[in-house]
């Protein structure tokens, strides 16, 4: 059976007039809702949240440990008793777990200042402590540096002047700021030896400008935060008590 010609004009015409039609958004409108006391909470969210937030504030506010005083990261020059707390919690917490992954010790540790988020107030420690000084998800990784890229990490440390927190790492400036001494575990650096740093995996990622981790001999990820690291060691810890100490000084005369 032969399809009549003005059939097919016809389909033709209308397959060729069919088009989707296409959408445009001409304007967008918003405005700023302020979260204040006026807005009301809905009864029924507030009844369905309530024990998870009882359940959680009772986790957080659990008494662990007790500070003797109230240490700041701007407490000192060079180095502060909260950053040197930072580190030496780090070595503490993830030397173990390193050595059981690799037979080897941590040589030194570095963080960085910006990284303590709060002060420790004196008095009752806790979970949220830990989550107050620490709010990030950051976690603890060892990378293996030759000596000299050590040496590249000291002439960060001076130059930025801050007390980025350190452990194992004694640094010694004369007056005019010149490097005096610098020594891990009481011995000079050595170009050629590999030492294994524990920093956090944003640092390692040149985080603040901390390009001197890479290339690295090895890198060990421990899946472990720093947060977390605190808060093992404030349950096995009765008292807060961490110190200036003369691991990064700068000498007056």
């Amino acid at each position: 059976m032969k399809i009549p010609h003005l059939l097919i004009a016809i389909f033709t015409l209308a397959l060729f007039n069919c088009k989707q039609e296409v959408w445009q958004i001409k304007q967008i409108k918003g405005k700023q809702i302020a979260i204040t006391d006026s807005l009301k909470a809905d009864p029924e969210i507030e009844a369905f949240i309530k024990p998870f937030r009882e359940h959680v504030n009772k986790d957080l506010d659990s008494v662990l440990s007790y500070a003797v005083d109230t240490y700041s990261k701007s407490d000192g020059e060079f180095n502060t008793a909260i950053g040197n707390l930072f580190a030496d919690v780090v070595y503490e917490q993830a030397n173990p777990i390193f050595f059981k992954k690799t037979g080897k010790n941590i040589d030194m540790v570095l963080l960085n200042h910006g990284g303590i988020r709060s002060i420790i107030s004196k008095g009752p420690v806790t979970s949220r402590t830990a989550y107050e000084i620490m709010p990030f998800e950051n976690s603890i990784v060892v990378v293996g540096l030759k000596g000299s890229q050590i040496n590249l990490l000291i002439d960060y440390l001076i130059k930025a002047k801050r007390a980025h927190p350190i452990a194992k790492l004694n640094l010694i400036l004369d007056i005019n700021d010149h490097l005096k001494e610098a020594t891990i575990s009481g011995k000079p650096i050595d170009v050629i030896k590999t030492y294994y740093v524990a920093t956090n995996d944003y640092l390692y990622s040149g985080g603040d400008h901390m390009t001197f981790f890479k290339p690295e001999e090895s890198i060990v990820f421990l899946d472990y935060k720093i947060r977390n690291a605190f808060i093992d060691y404030f349950k096995k810890t009765d008292t807060i008590s961490p110190v200036i100490d003369n691991r990064f000084i700068k000498l007056k005369k």
